[in-house]
């Protein structure tokens, strides 16, 4: 049985075997061609720039998408909404304590932290002394200049260079009378050079006076300029105590005793809880009217004593409403003189109508 080579038998359609084993020569492969690449025709600088145009606006469109989403959200689920009862109250049912003033004192000036007198937790008044900076040079500047304000205001207050100015005009005034009452009386008794010098005399005299004048009205002006001085010393040496800003309590101090401080440094931060701020959000489709002034009640629940009640009145009324929701912001002050009220607590809080 003939048997065929594998080379032999090519599949159909395949011409490549049959024309190798017949010596086609002709078929040959360049080893160094290259693959063809199909050019890219370039954009005209028209096209890329309508490309662009076309990025910047579908930008612009998702920007807005965005902006209408945003404004279109309905209100926040954590702003407590008033709501009517029929008695004609509003009650707010979930409120936070807030503060209304706190403060983190700092340093006025360079220098180092020498005493800090006051405690965490430590209830201070207004103007109490907090912390004091190294003061050694400031005293001694302040009593130099004080010796100084000391020295002019004696100058300013002394008028014997007046007087004395004064007391000489008198005399070289008598001198001249006399030498010219002798001359008319006694021929050449007194030589005009004499008569002269005389005339000299009380002129020098008068100018004196007026010197001493000036003297004194520029002493005065200098003690003035001194007493500033000293205004300026006490208002540096005060700049080395830190005192407290408002009533409050001392919540953190941030500095050290032996520290050296820069202007602006932070030493410690004091809240007041007396009184304490309550927000609420109110339909302005509901509720018109002036509600500044208006009472109002907050409830919130102490230990051992749940449901405690706190009075208070609106203070302040936003004028701006929000275009989606309606609602505006409404700012209530509750009394807290015993301290038992805390900023971050929540409660709820009922707003009196007017004339209840």
């Amino acid at each position: 049985m003939k048997q065929t080579s594998p080379c032999s038998q090519a599949p159909p359609g395949n011409t490549l075997l049959p024309r190798l084993r017949r010596g086609d020569l002709s078929l040959r492969f360049d080893m160094k061609a290259k693959p063809s690449r199909r050019r890219i025709p370039r954009q005209s600088l028209g096209t890329r720039q309508s490309t662009r145009a076309l990025r910047v606006l579908h930008l612009v469109t998702a920007s807005c998408l965005l902006l209408t989403a945003y404004l279109t959200l309905p209100a926040r689920a954590d702003e407590p909404v008033a709501r009517r009862a029929s008695d004609g109250r509003l009650h707010i049912d979930s409120v936070v304590l807030s503060l209304i003033d706190q403060v983190e004192v700092s340093a006025r000036q360079a220098g180092v932290l020498d005493e800090i007198p006051v405690a965490e937790g430590q209830a201070v008044e207004k103007g109490q002394l907090l912390a004091r900076l190294e003061d050694t040079e400031a005293k001694l500047a302040l009593a130099k200049t004080k010796l100084q304000a000391d020295i002019a205001k004696k100058e300013a207050e002394s008028d014997v260079k007046i007087r004395y100015a004064k007391k000489s005009l008198d005399v070289a005034a008598a001198e001249e009378k006399r030498a010219l009452d002798s001359s008319g009386k006694f021929k050449q008794s007194v030589s005009q050079t004499e008569l002269d010098e005389l005339r000299l005399a009380k002129e020098r005299a008068a100018l004196e006076a007026e010197q001493a004048a000036e003297d004194r009205d520029i002493a005065k002006l200098t003690a003035a300029l001194k007493q500033n001085e000293v205004e300026t010393a006490e208002y540096n040496l005060d700049r080395c105590h830190i005192v407290s800003p408002l009533t409050g309590v001392v919540v953190s101090i941030k500095r050290h005793q032996g520290e050296a401080l820069q202007p602006g440094d932070s030493v410690m931060r004091i809240v007041r809880t007396d009184p304490l701020r309550v927000e609420a959000f109110l339909n302005s489709r509901e509720i018109g009217g002036d509600l500044v002034g208006r009472p109002v009640v907050l409830t919130v629940d102490l230990p051992e004593r749940p449901k405690a009640e706190f009075p208070g009145s609106i203070v302040y009324v936003s004028p701006e409403v929000n275009p989606v929701s309606g609602q505006f912001r409404v700012w209530a002050q509750i009394a807290n003189p015993d301290k038992l009220l805390r900023p971050g607590l929540q409660g709820s809080m009922t707003i009196v109508p007017a004339g209840q």
